[in-house]
């Protein structure tokens, strides 16, 4: 890559990737000619951390600070499925600092042969140190890297620890990755009876974006872990200020109750979830699942408390069983006729909320991201504990079995209708030989990774954005009103969509069973409306779109919104703007001008309202804009929010406006 086009990538949005970083500080002078010995770096210790920590904990985003959090709570989760720990507790301090306590056996402090210091500076000081790399301490273990607390430590400014074993407290304190104070007993009264208390500050030259915790965040994280942990108490308590809050999660029913908490706004078939526990081969599996009316289906798979998003072996031994039992039991039953055509897996997951979760002494992880799991003996053993249990289920309870397939045929039969409307859809639109809408304004560069679709409200405000974008890396399709409610809809409807068929043609990557992220036109779709009540309304409707029936761009992270200004200050004659976001800034701004000073206040409460130089200036410059990037992680509560708010239920929706209206100021009506 050219010099020139190098600072290219490196702008976008201002920000150099932990790629780039690494491609800047390697970079041998080839002016020197010589490659010899002298050029051969050895970083001793946690030094290779602290030069690459994205090859450990993937990212020094936001992503990566929370990640931090989740190799120390993995080492507590550890104990609990050793049997040992019942109690795991997360504080985020007052200096935004984390302390993580579990109640389990505490590392051992006893010196370790191999490098002739004590455990406990072992496990925090070198890589790959701990007990689950074949030394028997534990048969099963959690963490996606499995470099734990020597990584934590050596991206914390500041890290100490204290191990409560036989009555004793030991301590440590380490600065940088580096020993501060070497292992000493105290003489202090414990505060727990066993276990191990760590508290770590991250390195604020590591983690330069930000290193301030989400307790949000956090929270769905650590509920999630005690719902995949049955029995296991898992606390989070926010010590800041202006937070002061402690949650405690403890289920004995585990996923059983995570299906059921999953499902609580919607109308489940029958009461109770199906629950299947078993063990073969020293894997343990567990699966819970339960029907509702609605039309779309959630399965979460879990491997060792990993969310395996990309899927895995696992997760086909769990399809293949259920869509192998209902077609068994239908034609048993007469439900299906002999030469009926079969129920596909998609017929039978409709409505079906489902977790799979699954402890394995040996997992092998692959895909893109590392979170798919492919040991064949999963899928073996998932397929037939499942089926066993699940055929039993259906035979015991035939009003529900009943249910459950017919369920399945007026899936079957809305799948066959859409798939003739989305034949007929292709010949009208054009889509099968991808034509791209007249109405897009399309970047030139063919290179996906640096190429943006800007979505637009409304043909002024297209207007606008076409002439201020960037033409090499940034393209615009303006959309007219509000696109259909999809939470509502089948997908001979969705394809009906003019507005939808233009947006699926944009991107690329088809649709339905034919959608492919892979074939993204872009890898930024940004969308852009008015900061009033009709463009948040269009702003969700496209969500929701994004969600149900784009989800691997969400989940790719190419989902963003933009965030225009509310205000733009002129100060006298001058053509210089100060642009605000809110009404607090605006009447801070003002109250600090001199009184000879008239300045001229605009608010925006359209994008067609800005010249198109001001709105490429604040919203689309990726020098100047911000744009908040749509994040997977916080699916489970965005599937909750879509469906309370777009579905077809009206007393939950009610209820929310209800509770949350007292909170709108400046509607406008």
């Amino acid at each position: 890559m050219s010099e020139e086009n190098n600072k290219a990538v490196e702008n976008i949005d201002g920000i150099v990737t932990d790629d780039e970083e690494i491609r800047q500080s390697s970079t041998v002078d080839a002016s020197a000619g010589d490659y010899n010995a002298d050029q051969i770096q050895v970083l001793e210790g946690l030094e290779a951390v602290r030069k690459r920590p994205g090859m450990y904990i993937g990212t020094t985003t936001a992503q990566g600070l929370h990640h931090l959090v989740w190799e120390i709570v993995d080492n507590g989760i550890d104990e609990a499925l050793a049997g040992f720990a019942t109690h795991i507790t997360v504080a985020i301090e007052k200096d935004n600092s984390i302390t993580v306590t579990d109640d389990g056996r505490g590392i051992p402090v006893d010196i370790q042969n191999k490098t002739g210091k004590p455990a406990l500076e072992t496990v925090f000081t070198i890589l790959h140190a701990g007990g689950k790399f074949g030394g028997g301490g534990y048969k099963v273990s959690g963490g996606l890297h499995g470099v734990g607390a020597s990584v934590v430590n050596a991206l914390s400014t500041d890290l100490d620890v204290r191990v409560i074993r036989d009555g004793q407290v030991y301590y440590m304190d380490f600065k940088t990755g580096r020993v501060n104070t070497k292992m000493v007993k105290l003489d202090e009264k414990p505060t727990i009876s066993r276990g191990t208390i760590v508290h770590f500050k991250p390195d604020t030259d590591i983690f330069r974006e930000t290193i301030e915790f989400s307790y949000n965040t956090l929270l769905t994280r650590v509920r999630e872990l005690a719902f995949l942990n049955k029995g296991l108490r898992i606390s989070i308590t926010d010590n800041r200020p202006e937070q002061s809050v402690t949650e405690s999660f403890h289920f004995e029913g585990g996923i059983k109750e995570y299906v059921a908490y999953l499902n609580a706004d919607k109308t489940a078939v029958f009461p109770d979830p199906v629950y299947v526990e078993g063990e073969e081969n020293g894997i343990v599996v567990e699966a819970a699942l339960q029907y509702t009316t609605d039309i779309k289906d959630s399965l979460r798979t879990f491997t060792n408390n990993i969310n395996t998003y990309e899927g895995g072996t696992h997760e086909t031994g769990f399809k293949t069983a259920l869509t192998r039992v209902i077609n068994d039991y239908a034609r048993k039953h007469g439900q299906l006729k002999d030469n009926a055509e079969s129920l596909t897996g998609e017929d039978v997951r409709e409505g079906m909320t489902a977790i799979v979760s699954i402890k394995h002494p040996d997992p092998q992880f692959e895909g893109q991201t590392k979170t798919k799991l492919g040991n064949s003996d999963a899928r073996q053993a998932t397929d037939r504990m499942f089926s066993e249990t699940f055929s039993r289920f259906m035979m015991e309870n035939p009003p529900i079995a009943k249910q459950i397939v017919e369920k399945g045929i007026l899936a079957q039969k809305a799948r066959l209708a859409a798939k003739r409307a989305r034949e007929m859809t292709r010949k009208q639109s054009g889509l099968e030989i991808s034509n791209l809408p007249g109405k897009l304004a399309d970047n030139t560069s063919n290179d996906p990774s640096i190429s943006e679709l800007f979505i637009v409200e409304g043909d002024s405000a297209g207007g606008s954005a076409k002439q201020g974008r960037n033409r090499l890396t940034q393209a615009i399709l303006p959309i007219r009103g509000k696109i259909l409610n999809v939470e509502k809809a089948t997908l001979d409807k969705v394809l009906a969509n003019e507005e939808i068929r233009s947006l699926f043609t944009a991107m690329g990557t088809g649709f339905g069973e034919d959608f492919n992220a892979g074939k993204a036109n872009y890898h930024k779709v940004i969308i852009m409306t008015d900061a009033d009540v009709d463009g948040a309304h269009i702003r969700t409707l496209l969500l929701t779109l994004f969600y149900r029936y784009m989800r691997p761009l969400v989940d790719a992270g190419y989902i963003y919104i933009a965030q225009p200004p509310l205000y733009g200050v002129a100060l006298g004659n001058s053509k210089t703007r100060e642009y605000l976001d809110s009404d607090e800034e605006l009447e801070a701004y003002l109250a600090q001008l001199p009184s000879n000073i008239k300045p001229k206040v605009q608010r925006y409460k359209g994008l067609g309202e800005m010249d198109f130089d001001q709105l490429a200036d604040t919203t689309m410059d990726p020098l100047n804009r911000r744009l908040l990037r749509v994040d997977p992680a916080d699916a489970e509560a965005a599937d909750s929010i879509f469906d309370m708010l777009m579905g077809d239920d009206v007393a939950p929706r009610r209820e929310f406006i209800e509770e949350n209206a007292v909170f709108v100021e400046n509607l406008d009506i």
